[in-house]
């Protein structure tokens, strides 16, 4: 495990086409560039074969011409979540639970990101906003369980999450305390021993969420610490977005459960559709073959490895099944 500082291997990253294409040999699109920011860990750039356009790490994060055609039905907001957020920062779209917006930004920009377009300006926080959340969540005894999201919520300080993740515990009626994170995924370093203690600190259940489509994302570094992280009694579930030429096969996705599982302890969770933000249509996979992937990994999987294929409908009390 490298001794650099989680937030030193963070700095080393690639926001411009110019050194993406020469690194990857591969070229990048402009004007895709401008309309959503390139932002690539040069640690997810050691995992993609260079000079192989089709890379499916790569065409996760390139900007390519299908990203600025105007396709119908594909929105800004495309899960309504403007209408779902009572106040500033914190986000309340299923009855018992409520997600918390930590930060705006990400490790990596994500070209699929149904969160691409969100106005974070109008959700920033401070301490004073953090106490209206922290009052709302007490107010309502049906939230059980609180979500760190964003953006990536474990690029916020931990001494800001410490202290949220400790108030939050004195709310009785919540149980569990959860993070929705892809930061380890590339930077595995992020699971520090200051991560473990606040986050193992309080009463509540800590879960993390992973953020993993392929299996090429696993390497043994993740692997390691995910290990460490479920003997430290942290729930590990993984989810993944269903991406038309990067993970649209059976294969695929039972590689991927399998590597998920077996070498890393984390649970195969969900399988979703694609959200239909604007600029991500190319990503798109027909609902037909989804269903015919979901039979074929019954038949190629334990029930257990098998994950959920769920689309999110804005205004529905839960995701559904496809």
């Amino acid at each position: 495990m490298s001794k650099k500082p989680w937030q030193k291997i963070l700095a080393e990253t690639i926001n411009d086409l110019e050194t993406l294409a020469k690194l990857l040999q591969v070229q990048p699109h402009e004007l895709a560039h401008q309309s959503f920011p390139l932002k690539i860990p040069k640690a997810w750039i050691k995992k993609i074969e260079k000079g192989n356009a089709q890379d499916p790490l790569l065409r996760q994060i390139l900007p390519v011409a299908e990203e600025v055609t105007n396709i119908p039905g594909f929105e800004l907001d495309p899960l309504k979540e403007r209408e779902a957020s009572p106040i500033p920062g914190l986000l309340h779209k299923y009855q018992s639970r409520v997600l918390l917006i930590m930060t705006g930004i990400c490790g990596i920009n994500c070209r699929y990101c149904f969160r691409r377009n969100f106005p974070y300006e109008e959700h920033r926080t401070g301490q004073q906003q953090w106490q209206k959340a922290l009052e709302y969540i007490a107010e309502h005894p049906e939230i059980n369980e609180v979500v760190f999201s964003g953006g990536d919520p474990l690029l916020a300080p931990d001494n800001i999450l410490a202290k949220l993740a400790q108030k939050i515990a004195e709310i009785h009626h919540v149980k569990t305390l959860r993070i929705h994170t892809r930061l380890p995924v590339f930077i595995p370093e992020r699971c520090d021993k200051d991560f473990f203690q606040w986050f193992t600190g309080t009463r509540l259940k800590p879960v993390m969420v992973l953020h993993i489509n392929h299996p090429n994302e696993i390497d043994t570094k993740l692997a390691k610490k995910m290990r460490s992280l479920k003997k430290r009694g942290i729930s590990l579930l993984n989810q993944s977005v269903l991406l038309k030429g990067i993970n649209d096969d059976a294969q695929t996705l039972k590689t991927l459960s399998e590597k998920l599982f077996f070498d890393c302890d984390i649970l195969p969770y969900y399988i979703h559709a694609l959200d239909k933000v604007k600029g991500a249509a190319h990503f798109e996979v027909e609902k037909s073959q989804a269903l015919q992937l979901q039979q074929e990994l019954q038949g190629l999987l334990a029930g257990y490895l098998v994950p959920k294929f769920v689309q999110e409908i804005p205004g529905e009390n839960s995701k559904k099944g496809l």
